[in-house]
């Protein structure tokens, strides 16, 4: 099978500035992103998701959404889960603070200790989540946290927006229509010497992976991206 982008989990954080806890969302994700995570965890830049941004809303196809909100109207949730499918987990702060018995949360700017505290266990819990939707071990320390950067990865909070997973568009029954990873599949296939009349199968099954097709669509995709692949078969060849 084709080597695709690891598979990392995408926070999307609470952009609310009028509440202090809007501000617990997004510096808690912030340290989940660069201190905790890192290498693992991608951030989805909601305002952009909300305005039908292609990057991200192609990652949240893919990947393993967690959102954190700051209060119950669950803004970061339920875009999430309107544009691209239901977030593998959730987090609301004002519950958390709650069930910590943190007492009231102040400061939009400058955080009380209530509200500095809720960044700690915030963090903490997404930090779990992340291990629990990726399947990765987790090994409690200080709280719950685990400091561990990635290996030969640079300690920065990196986002999905133009995250390297590409969107391949063909034509089927007249219809553009949007493919999660077909540039790289293509790509991978050609590497191991897949030629198109021997890849038909694989190919379908692969895209499939990251795209939803219907059954009674089956067919047309498959027609329709192996020839796409003879096509790009060809590009490769006459490029060399």
């Amino acid at each position: 099978m084709p080597e695709l982008p690891q598979r990392k989990a995408g926070i999307v954080a609470c952009s609310g500035e009028e509440l202090a806890e809007g501000t617990v969302s997004r510096l808690a994700a912030l340290k989940v992103l660069q201190e905790l995570r890192p290498g693992h965890t991608v951030t989805i830049c909601l305002p952009l998701f909300l305005a039908g941004g292609e990057g991200d809303r192609a990652f949240a196809r893919v990947h393993p959404t967690i959102t954190i909100d700051g209060c119950e109207l669950r803004c970061a949730a339920r875009g999430t889960e309107m544009y691209s499918g239901k977030p593998a987990a959730s987090i609301v702060v004002n519950d958390l603070a709650a069930q910590q018995g943190l007492g009231k949360i102040e400061g939009r700017r400058q955080l009380n200790a209530a509200g500095k505290r809720a960044v700690e266990i915030a963090a903490g819990r997404l930090a779990e989540l992340v291990d629990e939707v990726l399947g990765r071990p987790h090994h409690p320390a200080h709280g719950g946290e685990i400091t561990e950067p990635a290996p030969q990865q640079t300690r920065i909070a990196t986002c999905s927006c133009g995250s390297g997973i590409p969107v391949g568009k063909i034509t089927i029954d007249g219809n553009a229509v949007e493919i999660v990873a077909l540039p790289l599949i293509f790509q991978r296939f050609h590497e191991l010497g897949r030629s198109p009349d021997a890849a038909v199968d694989e190919l379908l099954a692969t895209v499939k992976i990251y795209n939803y097709v219907a059954p009674g669509a089956e067919e047309s995709f498959r027609e329709t991206i192996v020839r796409a692949y003879a096509a790009f078969c060809e590009e490769e060849a006459a490029a060399q």
